[in-house]
């Protein structure tokens, strides 16, 4: 079981895609669980985390994320695979990620 983290501004626009990834892992047979938080809660929320992805809007803390998880594998979520909430395309860019 894979534990993603999504990050936003406030962990909230991100519970659509959430919820695209859920479906789209479940059909996939891969298990996830996949939740989304405010940027604020990184470091909390992201400890045990196996990938953090970072909503768009929220890119410029990519270091900032880094820095506070120091080891974990941090991306920045594909802008138009965001804009149009396509959860399987986000769910193969954890995959890649992590080579699972």
């Amino acid at each position: 079981m894979r534990k993603i983290v999504l990050l936003c501004s406030a962990g909230m626009s991100t519970s659509l895609l959430v919820t695209k990834m859920r479906e789209a892992a479940a059909a996939q047979g891969y298990e996830a669980d996949i939740e989304a938080y405010s940027v604020s809660e990184a470091s909390r929320e992201g400890a045990d985390a196996d990938i953090i992805l970072l909503g768009p809007q929220v890119r410029f803390n990519l270091s900032a994320v880094q820095k506070q998880l120091p080891g974990k594998p941090v991306e920045v979520i594909d802008m138009a695979a965001y804009g149009m909430m396509n959860g399987e395309a986000v769910v193969k860019q954890v995959k890649e990620v992590l080579g699972d």
